[in-house]
């Protein structure tokens, strides 16, 4: 009976060693799952989402179509003669300093620089006269569907002399339209007092493609290699940065 009754202890005992160790092996896993989990965090904050190559902004590697082909120049990191050709400008065409930006209408980080960073340079440097703002199209087609559709869509706002407010639903709606496209477009040129018939029929017929490409081109010539891409007097600054790092090239720039 003795015997039985050890015998009984020592399975309880051996239960209760598995389901510690269980129970020590499943708290172990998930402090390591945890650990490796906060560690992709801090990664992924500091790269924007594991953007390793612009941590601020779309990266399209070579061919703007072919993310996976490397063939394009690489960044570069001095000044560079980049045209502002006869793309819209707001602020005082004569101001000293240019910002030329290349962007897509769909691209997240694009309207991240919009909703953090264009308000603050538009009042304190465009409204004063000391910046002129420069909009050229770089749509990345590859992932974002409705980028050049959204692009020609404000260049037939342009037509009307109201690009920077379609430029403005554009960016302030991009969850909205994105799904949609060509739809919204007509919508919101209705909505911001355009000749809707004059507007659709620009935009059905793609009247500013070839004016959209050469935007590209010119930008690919530059180095551009995703959204957005700046050059404030030449000087490049990629990705969507907040505005003090606008903010101190603005100043170096003035205080040539």
């Amino acid at each position: 009976m003795e015997d039985n009754q050890e015998n009984k202890s020592e399975v309880n005992m051996e239960k209760s060693d598995e389901k510690v160790s269980l129970e020590f092996s499943k708290t172990t896993l998930w402090q390591v799952i945890s650990a490796v989990l906060g560690v992709l965090l801090i990664v992924s904050i500091f790269t924007s989402g594991f953007g390793f190559d612009s941590p601020t902004g779309a990266v399209v590697k070579g061919n703007r179509n072919d993310p996976n082909v490397d063939d394009q120049p690489d960044i570069p990191t001095g000044p560079v003669d980049v045209s502002a050709d006869n793309d819209p400008v707001k602020g005082d065409k004569n101001a000293p300093i240019t910002i030329i930006e290349f962007s897509d209408f769909q691209c997240a980080f694009c309207e991240r620089f919009y909703t953090q960073s264009f308000g603050q340079i538009k009042s304190k440097y465009i409204d004063t006269g000391k910046v002129k703002f420069v909009y050229r199209d770089f749509p990345l087609t590859s992932i974002h569907p409705n980028a050049e559709p959204a692009a020609e869509a404000a260049e037939c706002a342009n037509e009307q002399g109201k690009f920077w407010e379609m430029h403005d639903l554009l960016f302030g709606k991009q969850e909205e339209w994105s799904d949609i496209g060509v739809p919204k477009f007509k919508e919101y040129a209705k909505g911001i007092g355009l000749d809707t018939d004059k507007f659709n029929n620009c935009l059905d017929s793609s009247k500013y493609k070839d004016e959209i490409s050469k935007d590209e081109q010119d930008g690919i010539a530059a180095g551009v290699r995703g959204t957005p891409a700046f050059f404030i007097n030449g000087i490049p600054l990629s990705g969507a940065q907040p505005f003090t790092a606008f903010d101190a090239l603005i100043q170096k720039e003035l205080n040539k």
